[in-house]
């Protein structure tokens, strides 16, 4: 895999296996790969990379890249410290990521691709158009470049942010290699979720690939009336498929799925939603653990759509509750900065 812009190999992406097979073929030993592969996800440059011969540290400068993004804007909200980043990457393409502040540590949400081609009517992703997916060394990146300039270490990880990760799914899933390895960055598996509108074919797909990640389902309405309505991927894997292949998704790996509810003044709030969203979920999933994070739309000019009410938001959690259901309204963090994905490009490819 070669660099976007140049002939030069895109060494973040590559794992030990492919480090070390590429060091032998320049009469290299073996264990040198685990020494360079700490070095590049700590964000350090070949010539930096002082345990290494000269020689060698020339040829990797000459031949090799490391695909760590450019900061081209940076907010940092006054509310709670949450600092929300502009992203250049190499071919000139701007992506979002935010570094949040948690009790149980710090969370990056990152991009997966420059664009999105799902077209949800209440998110900004997709409103600058799509450009491309990124690849596994430009997610890593975007981790690699928060924890640099914080200072402070990334203990979690939600791919939230622009595009949809299911979306890239070959690249998505070298990237959680990647970002799991020993030697590396090294966040558990645990620690990270991906968020997806319901591309069935690789919800399985992922179901079978063994890992102890948490997957987020974009579900934001119960009926397929309504939900193809806001999220056109419903015209193609309905609610019923959707929930049928969550179903699958539990049975295989034990872990309890989380459901995002974005709650739209007017639209999806009321309380005949909210049975219906309890008795769909139970219909198909049955007493397997749910929970359902529910999220006050974030207001974006395009879309139309306003946020709901504080007392609407408490009268669904309780309607919820009643019928079993564990749900919770998400915190929201760097309210002043326009924490959610997407504006910042947006106004950026506007200019």
């Amino acid at each position: 895999m070669t660099d976007l812009t140049t002939s030069k190999i895109d060494l973040l992406s590559f794992d030990i296996a492919e480090l070390t097979e590429l060091l032998q073929t320049k009469g290299q030993p073996a264990y040198r790969a685990k020494s360079i592969f700490k070095w590049m996800h700590q964000g350090v440059g070949f010539e930096s990379m002082s345990d290494q011969p000269a020689r060698l540290r020339k040829e990797l400068e000459d031949e090799c890249c490391l695909a760590i993004p450019t900061i081209r804007r940076r907010l940092v909200s006054k509310l709670d410290g949450t600092v929300k980043y502009l992203f250049e990457l190499a071919d000139g393409c701007c992506i979002e990521s935010v570094f949040m502040r948690y009790e149980h540590g710090n969370t990056v949400c990152l991009s997966s691709q420059a664009g999105c081609r799902m077209g949800c009517r209440f998110c900004a992703s997709h409103i600058g158009g799509f450009e491309r997916s990124l690849r596994p060394s430009e997610m890593l990146g975007q981790v690699i470049a928060a924890s640099r300039d914080t200072g402070e270490r990334v203990d979690n990880l939600v791919l939230m942010g622009i595009g949809e990760p299911l979306d890239n799914y070959d690249n998505v899933l070298k990237f959680l290699r990647l970002v799991t390895a020993e030697g590396g960055l090294n966040i558990g598996a645990r620690h990270i979720s991906l968020s997806t509108c319901g591309i069935v074919p690789n919800i399985d797909r992922l179901a079978g690939e063994g890992l102890q990640i948490t997957l987020s389902v974009s579900l934001h309405a119960a009926s397929d009336e309504k939900r193809s309505e806001i999220m056109p991927v419903n015209r193609k894997w309905g609610v019923d498929e959707l929930l049928a292949a969550c179903r699958r998704y539990f049975e295989r790996t034990g872990r309890r799925i989380s459901f995002e509810y974005a709650l739209i003044d007017g639209v999806n709030d009321n309380r005949h939603e909210a049975l219906s969203l309890a008795a769909v979920l139970r219909k198909h999933l049955g007493k397997m653990p749910i929970h359902v994070n529910l999220i006050p739309v974030n207001e974006v000019k395009e879309s139309g759509f306003s946020k709901s009410s504080r007392e609407q938001v408490d009268a669904f959690v309780k309607t919820l509750k009643e019928k079993g259901i564990n749900a919770t309204v998400r915190r929201k963090l760097g309210g002043d900065i326009n924490a959610s994905c997407g504006q910042l490009r947006m106004n950026e490819k506007s200019l």
